[in-house]
């Protein structure tokens, strides 16, 4: 049987007016009005599409908590909350909260580049990626083990977010040219059986 992954990155939580800074696990943000209404659209599009999940899992972070509950409530349905520290966003260690501009300032161009295109980390943020590949593995076969033919729904951030695809034999087709980042409010469906996973529909914006 099929266990179906929607990974979805949590909406906005800067207004037009505000100036983008590198938020992590330790900056705590709420969702701001065009985030809700991200959230909400996720909700419309997985009713629609007839996805609603059985389980839903959230990191501790206010910003994936408030993408949920919101989904949920446009969907029609309810379902309880699994908040997990494997999905908290990352830390940035000293770049944390800063605009973007100071942090590519802090590690150089280069190394910027690398992780915006690459996911290669600086040093200095954590967990690394060996990690986070694990985390997803080892969730991923606690799925197949505990959710059979079930859809499990996990609303987390970028930073977790972007390793998801080194579950899938197809990654490289399906996020080409290392386009692993998802936006914001953007819903990703893996499929797995038996150890396979495969990506269905990558970075959909509803």
């Amino acid at each position: 049987m099929t266990v179906k992954l929607l990974i979805a990155r949590h909406g906005n939580t800067f207004a037009p007016n505000e100036t983008p800074r590198r938020i992590g696990a330790k900056t705590d943000l709420q969702l701001v009005e065009s985030g809700v209404e991200q959230a909400k659209k996720l909700g419309e599009w997985l009713k629609a599409n007839n996805l609603l999940p059985d389980i839903v899992y959230t990191s501790r972070l206010k910003r994936t908590i408030e993408t949920a509950e919101n989904a949920l409530a446009s969907a029609g349905i309810r379902r309880a909350l699994h908040q997990s520290d494997l999905f908290d966003e990352i830390d940035h260690g000293p770049d944390e909260n800063r605009p973007e501009p100071e942090v590519a300032a802090r590690i150089g161009a280069d190394a910027y580049n690398k992780w915006e295109h690459e996911s290669v980390m600086p040093k200095e943020w954590a967990p690394q990626p060996d990690v986070l590949r694990r985390r997803w593995f080892d969730f991923a076969k606690h799925c197949e083990q505990a959710y059979d033919n079930k859809t499990v729904l996990i609303v987390t951030s970028n930073g977790v977010a972007r390793f998801a695809p080194l579950l899938a034999n197809n990654a490289d087709d399906m996020c080409k040219g290392n386009k692993r980042k998802m936006g914001t409010g953007a819903l990703s469906i893996f499929e797995g059986s038996g150890g396979l996973w495969m990506i269905s529909h990558w970075n959909v914006k509803p």
